[in-house]
């Protein structure tokens, strides 16, 4: 009749440190409140390169700026692309600062060489004409490239897909 009593106390002991210790772990342990990993880059980026402005985040895209580029941006997780950066020349054949940015943007945000990003670009660009036409998709560097262009401007898109 002794054991009984020890046993139970001793189990309600046991329960009780048990729920305080995971009390205490989930208050502590919480991670404090963190940027997306999405505003991360787009800072980096901003430090990274001279000129560029971060601008409005609005359905998983951030809006940057830069001189070289007529408009540009940053997508983050969307349902087939991991990220993806846009970016469009203000002339249907683009400078080459245009290149250096787009290459500087997509090395940093896809965490491969810049001269990889610069030769994909480039090619992708390059593409478009009489024999291919106006929109070309290619894959360089498990980079899926879209380029199209109108009359008065050219764009590229970069992206990689979320099972890589």
């Amino acid at each position: 009749m002794t054991l009984k009593p020890q046993f139970c106390r001793s189990t309600m002991l046991a329960t009780a440190l048990t729920l305080l210790a995971a009390v205490v772990l989930t208050v502590l342990g919480a991670s404090p409140a963190r940027a997306d990993r999405c505003d991360d880059l787009a800072a980096q980026l901003k430090g990274q390169i001279d000129g560029l402005k971060v601008g409005i985040t609005a359905a998983n895209v951030i809006y940057l700026s830069h001189p070289q580029a007529k408009e540009i941006t940053l997508g983050c997780r969307g349902r087939n692309f991991s990220n993806e950066l846009y970016a469009k020349a203000d002339s249907r054949k683009p400078k080459p600062e245009f290149f250096e940015l787009v290459a500087n943007a997509g090395a940093m945000i896809f965490t491969i060489p810049k001269p990889d990003v610069l030769t994909g670009a480039t090619r992708c660009i390059k593409r478009m004409g009489l024999l291919r036409g106006d929109n070309v998709k290619m894959r360089y560097r498990r980079l899926d490239m879209e380029c199209t262009r109108t009359k008065t401007e050219a764009s590229i898109a970069i992206s990689r897909g979320t099972d890589e």
